[in-house]
C-alpha cells in the first residue's frame, strides 16, 4: 500500500501509483488495469474522489512531469537488483530508494548541494584502508565472469570448497594467470555488491538536441576495496555485451570514486532547458 508523511513530505510509491500519478497529471484518465492502484491513492488521501492531486504532490510531480536530468542507481547484491536514484527538477530534487521484496519506494526531496552525498550513501560508499594490493588491475571475459559467479548460485555452504570452485571455473576459462587469476578469486568471494550509475539528460551533440548518457561501474569488494569495472564501458546497451567481451576492472580509492560520481553529473551549461 502506499503511504505519505506529510512532517517530511515523503512518500512510498510503486512504480503503478506513480503511473497513476502522471495519468492524472496529464488530465487523462488511468487505464483499467491502474484503477485498483487508483483507488490506493484514493483511500490515503493524495487523490480526491474526481481525480484531483493533493497539494502535498507538487514537488514529486513538478519534477515528474519535467526532469532537467535522472540518475538511476542500480545496486546488485545478495537480494537481487535494489534500483534507487535521482529526479532533478527546475525546483527541486527528489531522491527515490528501493528495499529489498518491497514494491514500493521511498521519494523523498532532497537539498541539490546533497546531492553526490545521497548517491554515495545509496550504494553505500565507504572508507577504505590505505594497502596496495598486489595486483591493482584485472584483465579476463565477461564469459570467464559468468562460470565463477554461476558457482555462487550453487549450494555450496563451505567457503573453501566455494573458493576452489570459483578457481576451478576461472581457469578453465583460461583467460588469467597468476597473480591475477588468485585476485580475481578473493574479489569474487570478498564481494558485498556491484554498482553503477547512469545520468541521462538533453543536450546537444554536434548542435543537434540528443539524449546523453554517462555511467559508472563499480565492484565493493569490502576488505578487498572498490574496483571501477572499465570494460565493459558504461552505459552499456543492450545486447552490446557477450561471453567474449573484455572484462577490466580497476582497484579505485573510495575518494577517487566520489570524484568519479561528481564527474556524472552534468554542468549547468549542458543542460538545455536549466
Amino acid at each position: 500500500m502506499p503511504s505519505y508523511d506529510s512532517s517530511r513530505a515523503r512518500f512510498r510509491l510503486a512504480d503503478r501509483h506513480v503511473a497513476v500519478l502522471a495519468h492524472l497529471l496529464d488530465g487523462e484518465n488511468p487505464p483499467e488495469d491502474l484503477w485498483a492502484s487508483l483507488g490506493e491513492l484514493v483511500r490515503i488521501g493524495l487523490v480526491g474522489e474526481e481525480g484531483e492531486l493533493a497539494p502535498i504532490l507538487r514537488d514529486l510531480l513538478s519534477a515528474l512531469a519535467a526532469p532537467l536530468a535522472l540518475v538511476t542507481v542500480e545496486v546488485m547484491g545478495e537480494h537481487g537488483t535494489i534500483n534507487h536514484g535521482v529526479i532533478v527538477g527546475h525546483r527541486t530534487m527528489i531522491a527515490h530508494e528501493g528495499w529489498p521484496d518491497e514494491e514500493e519506494s521511498e521519494y523523498t526531496p532532497i537539498a541539490p548541494h546533497s546531492l553526490v552525498w545521497e548517491l554515495a550513501r545509496m550504494v553505500n560508499l565507504q572508507a577504505d584502508d590505505e594497502a596496495t594490493p598486489v595486483v591493482s588491475r584485472v584483465e579476463t571475459t565477461m564469459g570467464a565472469l559468468d562460470a565463477a559467479l554461476s558457482v555462487l548460485e550453487q549450494d555450496v555452504s563451505d567457503e573453501t570448497a566455494t573458493r576452489d570452485l570459483i578457481r576451478k571455473a576461472l581457469t578453465e576459462a583460461g583467460t588469467l594467470e597468476e597473480p591475477g587469476l588468485t585476485e580475481l578469486t578473493e574479489l569474487i568471494m570478498a564481494m558485498n555488491a556491484m554498482w553503477r550509475i547512469t545520468t541521462a539528460w538533453d543536450g546537444k551533440y554536434e548542435g543537434e538536441r540528443a539524449a546523453m548518457v554517462r555511467g559508472l561501474a563499480v565492484w565493493d569488494c569490502g576488505p578487498r576495496g572498490y574496483w571501477v569495472r572499465e570494460k565493459p564501458t558504461e552505459p552499456i546497451l543492450e545486447e552490446q555485451v557477450g561471453p567474449e567481451s573484455e572484462l577490466c576492472l580497476v582497484r579505485t580509492r573510495n575518494g577517487d570514486i566520489w570524484g568519479k560520481i561528481t564527474d556524472l553529473l552534468p554542468d549547468k551549461e549542458e543542460l538545455i532547458d536549466a
